[in-house]
């Protein structure tokens, strides 16, 4: 937590960075109530510093039209806050950006003072992040120009590639960009379907921004949105999987969220819980070991399709029942 003398210091970054903050505003990013935030802005009015207010509802701050302070040294919080966050780049699939991302982490190093670079170093080299399977790679230029189009209220135009589906050309409104569970998702009004889309990002290509501007809808809650469709009633399915393969030989081969691992008979129990088998029959196909399905008969019906599917693209037809890389229960 901040001591005071910190919140108001971040009453004055905020200042500097934004022409006009909101009274409202200031005291939900601090977590503090409006009335503390008068006191902060009167602390800072009696430093020196030209605070002007404007009263009413709707109430707001600013600095006077023309001052600025040069940058104020980071608090031991905000060092540590900027390290993490460089350091997570990769977590959020966005590996392009690392030589970036080293770059700005050195010169965050050099900037700090001795005592403060030191902790740096020492997170450094202590803090392991490992990326999920589940972490889907996005090109960093494309996201980019995703954000700047939403910036801007511009329409864009890309390829779409689908799974099970031939590519697209569309046309859309982006009106904001989350990430959720290890993805990147446009949220946009789609001029193909005419209708409310979401777009994973890592299926995107050949991205343009136009030069025609929409409408954003105000106060749209985008990831309440995804939420909502990516997570719709779906038939779910408890599975129970016997892989030969010890749980060590797993780590980082298999995500654990949602997941149980457990060592039995020389091998590795999982258990989860899936609304979709197909991905998930292909996910197993990729470990590259042996297993054993215990549970549920849907799961061995899905490896029948993918090898009539695999047959179909070898130019082949399956000769019998579906030999996948795994025995029956």
């Amino acid at each position: 937590m901040y001591d005071p003398s910190m919140r108001v210091l971040t009453v004055l970054e905020l200042l500097q960075a934004h022409e006009e903050v909101s009274g409202a505003d200031l005291a939900r990013r601090l977590e503090v109530s409006p009335r503390t935030v008068q006191r902060y802005v009167a602390r800072l009015q009696d430093l020196g510093i030209p605070v002007e207010g404007r009263r009413g509802v709707g109430g707001a701050y600013r600095l006077k039209a023309g001052f600025r302070l040069p940058p104020l040294m980071f608090t031991p919080e905000e060092a540590l806050a900027a390290a993490l966050g460089l350091r997570t780049l990769r977590h959020l699939g966005l590996h392009a950006l690392a030589p970036a991302a080293e770059a700005a982490s050195a010169k965050l190093s050099r900037s700090l003072p001795h005592d403060l670079r030191a902790d740096m170093l020492a997170l450094e080299g202590s803090v392991q992040f490992d990326t999920g399977p589940w972490v889907a790679p996005t090109d960093a230029h494309l996201l980019a120009a995703l954000l700047r189009a939403v910036r801007d209220a511009c329409t864009v135009t890309f390829t779409y590639a689908a799974p099970d589906a031939p590519e697209t050309r569309r046309d859309a409104d982006v009106h904001r960009v989350v990430h959720l569970e290890g993805r990147w998702y446009a949220v946009a009004h789609c001029h193909l379907r005419g209708a409310r889309r979401s777009f994973r990002l890592d299926r995107m290509s050949a991205l343009t921004v136009q030069d025609h501007r929409f409408t954003p809808e105000p106060d749209f809650d985008a990831a309440a949105y995804l939420r909502a469709t990516l997570r719709a009633p779906k038939p779910t399915y408890q599975i129970s999987v016997w892989l030969d393969c010890p749980p060590e030989d797993l780590r980082g081969r298999v995500s654990t969220w949602g997941t149980d691992l457990r060592p039995d008979a020389q091998g590795t129990r999982l258990t989860t819980t899936r609304e979709g088998l197909g991905s998930f029959a292909a996910f197993l196909l990729g470990l590259d070991c042996d297993f054993r399905v215990n549970h549920p008969p849907e799961l061995r019906a899905e490896f029948a399709r993918l090898a009539a599917r695999c047959a179909a693209h070898a130019g082949t037809a399956p000769s019998g029942p579906a030999s996948a890389a795994y025995t029956g229960a």
